[in-house]
């Protein structure tokens, strides 16, 4: 694991809350998650702004983490079901240029409407970019918090 901080688009990641890494991407637990288990998985060593522009090797591993990630995550928290989602470009809701998949374990009734989650994650999304605390639901979690969350993925990803 790197010891130097990961970026995503123009943030600075701790390595601890990173806890999965191939040669090509990366996972990492979120800031803010809309539900219990929502990660990332994003393209690691190099930024890339949009999909269509990973290489074929990136766009395979990064698929690969994601499905790694995420079938550990359905057992781990005990989920039914899984979504897998990437707003690619501005007008799709990206507000971080670095492709990334919000992976997010889903249980029955998490949310009243299924497609709610697109517009929490969203939400999600905007308020990261903004720095605003407008959900007052949603808080940041503390770095020891996160980094705990990901020393116990890391346990299941050995």
């Amino acid at each position: 694991m790197a010891s130097e901080p990961f970026t995503f688009g123009p943030h600075k990641i701790n390595p601890a809350d990173v806890f999965y890494t191939t040669s090509l991407s990366f996972a990492m637990v979120n800031l803010r998650p809309v539900l219990p288990g929502l990660s990332l998985s994003l393209s690691a060593w190099r930024e890339v702004k949009r999909f269509v522009d990973l290489s074929a090797d990136e766009t395979i591993d990064l698929w690969l983490t994601a499905k790694k990630v995420a079938g550990q995550f359905e057992h781990y928290h005990k989920a039914s079901s899984l979504t897998f989602t990437i707003q690619d470009g501005p007008q799709a809701g990206q507000t971080v240029p670095h492709v990334h998949i919000h992976i997010v374990p889903r249980k029955a009734g998490d949310f009243k409407e299924n497609d709610e989650i697109y517009d929490a994650i969203d939400q999600k999304e905007k308020e990261l970019k903004q720095k605003l605390d407008v959900d007052k639901e949603r808080k940041d979690r503390s770095s020891e918090e996160r980094a705990q969350e990901a020393e116990e993925y890391r346990k299941l990803l050995l």
